[in-house]
């Protein structure tokens, strides 16, 4: 089944393609329904270059299209890609490690993946290294969450738990590095694996006392059980010792070599595109609505999107040093401990996991002023 959106912007034409996968370090979206859906669709949208005087660029996202991928969605409606000569063409993603291999193996130009997954890659493949050339997201995702009535208060509660995840969850995987950081013995938790989609389900039916995963994909399904903020426990990697970046923006080294300006312009065309959303996230929302498939529900995707703005993005760090960049000294001590909780050889030098020099100059970067961003209402 094709869908086609055409927005009366007199923008030229972009491809949108959804499909269906199992997700390495990602949940998945509220329902079986909503992900068959993706899987077929495809979506066009309007931009003022005639497709014939870009040039493609096949894009990975890190999973289904889901309202954090506004920044992207909205610099495609304004023509911000087109602007870069970019016809960009995504579809959804499988997780970071699948991203990884698929950029590897060049289905893909580039993708929305995390770096620490991607270190792990490049050195079981150092012949297909993929390097981070931007990180929209300045705080990872990663999280622990349980009822608040389980009396599980701290981290260090979580001894003698039953926590569950699906066997490749990024943050079920760094548990041990976790664990250490907070003084917790490993091995002193009990972990169930299931699907990904019955993550929360567990929780709610008492199944496990606290699940792990990426705070966006599993808020929504969590809030559609009956639960609100104020029932949960939530503990935040990046608030407990692993001070880890959210997922980046990832390219194999030798298309880097090759295609240097299409790289900054999709950089150049995303950064402007979340300078948007943050002045008009209702906008944002908006522009994934629109490409989206019928069964997207609106206040799932605000919600995904009000976490993202709220709590992942925007920094102090960000005030400093930008949209995308990274600071040296926390990049390091993250691939650390990356190395350490996945057990590598090697330790990489942090410009081997990120390279800044496609950024845009920071004037072209920096965050809309504090008075001009707005809130989801």
């Amino acid at each position: 089944m094709r869908k086609s959106f055409s927005k009366p912007l007199g923008l030229g034409a972009i491809a949108l393609s959804a499909l269906l996968f199992v997700t390495a370090c990602q949940s998945p979206p509220d329902s079986a329904t909503a992900e068959d859906a993706q899987s077929e669709a495809t979506t066009e949208v309007a931009a003022d270059a005639e497709p014939q005087s870009l040039t493609p660029v096949k894009f990975t996202l890190s999973w289904l299209l889901q309202g954090v991928d506004a920044p992207m969605t909205l610099a495609m409606e304004r023509g911000y890609f087109a602007e870069e000569g970019i016809d960009l063409q995504f579809e959804r993603g499988y997780g970071s490690a699948d991203t990884a291999s698929k950029i590897a193996a060049g289905q893909y130009d580039m993708g929305f993946g995390d770096m620490y997954s991607m270190i792990e890659f490049n050195q079981q493949n150092p012949d297909q290294k993929l390097v981070a050339v931007a990180v929209p997201y300045n705080k990872a995702p990663f999280v622990l969450v349980a009822l608040e009535e389980s009396g599980i208060d701290s981290i260090e509660d979580m001894a003698g738990k039953k926590l569950g995840a699906p066997a490749g969850d990024a943050p079920r995987r760094l548990w041990p590095v976790l664990a250490e950081e907070v003084g917790v013995e490993a091995d002193s938790v009990e972990w169930v694996t299931m699907e990904p989609k019955l993550r929360e389900t567990f929780l709610l039916q008492g199944e496990v006392d606290a699940i792990s995963g990426f705070i966006y994909s599993m808020m929504p399904s969590l809030v559609k059980g009956g639960k609100s903020e104020d029932d949960l426990n939530i503990f935040y990697y990046t608030d407990n010792g692993l001070n880890f970046y959210g997922n980046v923006v990832l390219v194999k080294e030798s298309f880097l070599e090759e295609n240097p300006e299409l790289v900054e312009g999709f950089i150049t065309a995303y950064i402007k595109g979340l300078q948007d959303t943050l002045k008009d996230p209702e906008a944002g929302l908006d522009s994934v609505m629109a490409v989206g498939d019928d069964l997207m529900e609106r206040d799932a995707e605000k919600l995904r999107l009000q976490i993202a703005l709220n709590n992942l993005i925007v920094s102090a760090e960000v005030e400093a040093n930008g949209i995308g960049a990274v600071d040296s000294e926390r990049l390091k001590e993250s691939i650390a401990q990356t190395v350490e909780g996945f057990d590598l050889e090697t330790t990489p030098a942090v410009e081997e996991v990120f390279d800044g020099s496609y950024l845009p100059p920071l004037e072209e970067r920096q965050l809309p002023p504090e008075s001009e961003r707005q809130s989801l209402e």
